[in-house]
């Protein structure tokens, strides 16, 4: 049974899969026994994020300030303080971002981004709760970024959704931190990323749909959906020469030495046959 380590059910395009329970029932028909769902905006966001959360067993989800957003009135003047009170407000928060740096948007002065990134970095570091990097275009200031403010021994975090260079990945895990791989690692053109992921140590890598977006193959250009995340996996355990079984394990495993404080609201979940749900919508 797999783990999708980020979605985000909460967002509006999910909704053309029905509700959000629905989903979420529908992901473990189909073999998913847990998922995180991540926080862009925090204003907008945690309050639904706490609600979905509080009503699904195996559901987490984060608080943090997506770079697009870095500019906002409210992430601004949110200081670090303020952002470590309300990460401590809820046992299923279990993980700070998503944060960090997206250069091929832009969508947010640069400068913000990477204040921004410096406040979630170090809430990261007072609370003890890992961290979940976005990184787009901005693969040096990401790895600057995170040396300055000492991610060598003091940061857990996962560079999510990765499609960067060979470099960056050495890098990353030269930091302890953890690479997850969406449905992107599934598409034909993503070679180099096929290639960087088999270099991946068996206990550094995460998988995960980032639903609703990146639909992996064989559901590529459909909305995604945590029920996905198994065909990531299984295309992930053929690129490393090891099982879907192992892979599965393995991915879950790696999450909660990641995510330690979900795993202390898990409840294993029994195996059930593979359902129709997934099929049904692609």
């Amino acid at each position: 049974m797999w783990i999708d380590s980020h979605c985000h059910l909460n967002h509006e395009r999910a909704q053309g899969l029905g509700s959000v329970d629905n989903i979420v029932e529908n992901a473990k028909d189909n073999s998913v026994d847990g998922m995180l769902t991540v926080c862009c905006n925090i204003e907008q966001e945690k309050d639904e994020l706490r609600a979905i959360a509080a009503r699904h067993e195996n559901v987490w989800y984060s608080i943090g300030t997506h770079p697009h957003d870095a500019a906002e009135i409210y992430d601004s003047e949110m200081s670090q303080e303020e952002l470590v009170n309300l990460v401590q407000t809820d046992e299923k928060i279990v993980a700070i971002g998503e944060t960090g740096l997206d250069y091929f948007y832009d969508n947010a002065p640069r400068e913000k981004q990477k204040a921004s990134f410096r406040k979630h970095i170090r809430a990261s570091i007072e609370t003890g709760l890992p961290l979940i990097i976005h990184t787009r275009d901005a693969e040096q200031d990401t790895v600057d970024i995170l040396k300055e403010e000492g991610a060598n021994g003091k940061i857990n975090a996962v560079l999510h959704c990765f499609t960067g260079t060979q470099w960056l990945a050495d890098k990353a895990l030269d930091m302890g931190l953890y690479i997850s791989f969406s449905g992107i690692v599934t598409f034909k053109n993503s070679k180099d990323l096929q290639e960087t992921a088999k270099t991946i140590p068996l206990d550094r890598f995460l998988v995960e749909t980032d639903a609703p977006f990146l639909a992996p193959v064989p559901h590529r250009g459909k909305t995604n959906t945590p029920a996905f995340v198994g065909h990531t996996g299984t295309f992930v355990a053929e690129l490393k020469g090891i099982t879907p079984q192992l892979c599965a394990q393995t991915s879950k495993d790696n999450f909660f030495n990641l995510f330690t404080k979900a795993k202390e609201t898990w409840q294993p979940l029994a195996i059930k046959t593979q359902g129709k749900g997934a099929h049904e919508q692609s």
